[in-house]
């Protein structure tokens, strides 16, 4: 009876084999991803975390934040290579509780794919857990579900849920953001896993609907690679370089530049009373940026409030603290400049105002 409602299901589309092959070939990388207070292993209803590492905290704030990688995928899928979406999807989450300046502490993720092909979940895992190695954080658990007639066979969606520890006292944000106080900029690797929408639209889109529809396999000069090598660049995870900041330095606020760009995203840890001026003088935007801009005539409000334009993470310090903040984020590879400064404005308080041009734009 066993085996007629196996053969029953896989009638239906979903193959419970292939699931359990997915599982044996991923092990190995979950593996990588623990830290000491993860609790057992793979095939658990729920994954396990020791809460006794957080009786060191006087007062610990748990801080969570879930989100997908979006339209990117679609890349990773025509490009048929998967072992680097877990890049993206890792840095949306894990960066997202560092501006308040949380450890991440672990992560689940959740695969739905029209079919499972063994393989190409176990690459998908493969990226999220060594992701999670840079983030510093466990990969606890995951998902994988077969979703027949509802997602073609080889197309899938990815994502993901981190949960994350600050202790109170040394929790970043608004009230801690004062006049005078300098925006340090930290490079992106690129696009990072937004506004993809758009950036296919323009560069892969049919010239009937207003695309260049260029190939992914087509070498661009401008970015001395293919253009699908481009546009699959991995979102730069910041977690450690920003802790260690927060752990080094007197540092305000942090903001994660995502959706709706720097001035957005800035704006969301600016007091009322504050403004913010960025010089866009200061910064060259990577190739990519003022590729799409050109190629797809957008205007560079829209641009901006799309894309990262070169600036993936930004964080708030006073001018005394400038140069060690940029000393610690070198040390983790992460280029950083001053970008711009805060001011106390009655006219435009809690906005970010964007001055200046790009070097060459």
């Amino acid at each position: 009876m066993a085996d007629q409602h196996e053969n029953a299901y896989a009638a239906a589309g979903v193959s419970i084999e292939a699931a359990d092959r997915a599982i044996d070939l991923m092990k190995g990388w979950v593996d990588k991803a623990r830290r000491p207070e993860m609790i057992g292993g793979l095939g658990g209803f729920a994954g396990l975390f020791d809460a006794t590492a957080l009786t060191r905290y006087e007062q610990p704030l748990l801080a969570t934040s879930t989100d997908g990688v979006g339209t990117k995928v679609a890349v990773a899928q025509a490009m048929d290579v998967h072992d680097t979406i877990g890049f993206d999807l890792v840095g949306m989450v894990v960066d997202d509780l560092v501006v308040c300046g949380a450890e991440p502490l672990f992560m689940t993720d959740y695969i739905a794919t029209g079919r499972v092909v063994p393989e190409r979940i176990a690459a998908i895992v493969k990226g999220i857990a060594e992701a999670c190695v840079v983030a510093g954080c466990a990969l606890i658990g995951g998902e994988t579900a077969e979703h027949p007639g509802l997602l073609e066979p080889d197309e899938y969606d990815v994502a993901g849920a981190t949960t994350g520890v600050v202790e109170a006292s040394k929790l970043l944000g608004p009230g801690r953001v004062r006049p005078g106080d300098v925006v340090v900029a930290m490079e992106s690797s690129g696009l990072h896993s937004n506004g993809y929408s758009l950036v296919r639209h323009v560069l892969l889109g049919d010239t009937a609907d207003g695309g260049a529809q260029w190939a992914l396999d087509r070498h661009v000069d401008d970015f001395g690679r293919s253009l699908g090598e481009e546009l699959l660049e991995p979102t730069r995870i910041y977690a450690k370089a920003c802790l260690d900041v927060a752990a080094r330095t007197r540092v305000h606020a942090m903001s994660h530049v995502t959706g709706g760009g720097l001035a957005a995203n800035l704006e969301r840890v600016m007091p009322v009373e504050l403004s913010a001026r960025i010089d866009r003088s200061t910064w060259t935007p990577q190739p990519v940026f003022d590729v799409v801009r050109r190629v797809g005539e957008v205007s560079q409000p829209d641009l901006e409030a799309t894309l990262n334009c070169g600036v993936g993470m930004v964080a708030l310090t006073g001018a005394d603290e400038v140069n060690a903040t940029i000393e610690v984020l070198a040390g983790h590879g992460v280029r950083a400049w001053v970008a711009g400064e805060v001011r106390a404005d009655d006219v435009n308080g809690g906005r970010v105002l964007m001055e200046g041009q790009h070097p060459g734009w």
